[in-house]
């Protein structure tokens, strides 16, 4: 093989390397497009976050059904206000619940829907009444180790 040949496959080499890389890079930064059509809004208000961050995809059965658009935090009520984008082919249960869950070797945290049986549906806007906060692996080890340290003062 002539040089010339040689440069231009490493040079489709690099670019695929490059392509590939970036690929990998706006999906696990959330930034590759969702494919949401005509999308409403509901709110959810949850004690803990944890490490939700906005753009982060909103699940249901593990299918996406929307994305997180903003994240506040309430300073009258002391909780944090997480905004869904959810894809109006989908509607949801006024009995639905709104958890945080971590998904991945990297820790991904996502807001997980679990919908119940309530024929009455939420509209655009409304604000999610049942939700579950993130578990914080820190505040568990504290427990448990408080817990166990508790049960070691008990037996002297």
């Amino acid at each position: 093989m002539s040089r010339s040949t040689i440069d231009l496959w490493v040079g489709i080499f690099t670019a695929i390397g490059i392509a590939s890389l970036l690929f990998l890079a706006l999906k696990v930064g959330n930034l590759s497009s969702a494919n949401l059509s005509n999308t409403y809004t509901l709110e959810a208000r949850f004690d803990n976050i944890g490490g939700l961050k906005a753009r982060g995809p909103v699940k249901s059965a593990g299918v996406l059904v929307g994305r997180i658009t903003n994240i506040t935090f309430d300073p009258d009520k002391y909780d944090a206000v997480v905004t869904m984008a959810i894809d109006g082919r989908y509607h949801f249960s006024r009995d639905t619940i709104a958890a945080i869950y971590t998904a991945g070797l990297l820790g991904e945290q996502y807001v997980g829907l679990t919908v119940g049986g309530d024929e009455a549906m939420y509209k655009a806007g409304e604000t999610i009444r049942k939700t579950q906060s993130a578990v914080v692996l820190e505040q568990l080890i504290s427990q448990f180790l408080f817990s166990k340290a508790a049960e070691g003062e008990g037996t002297k």
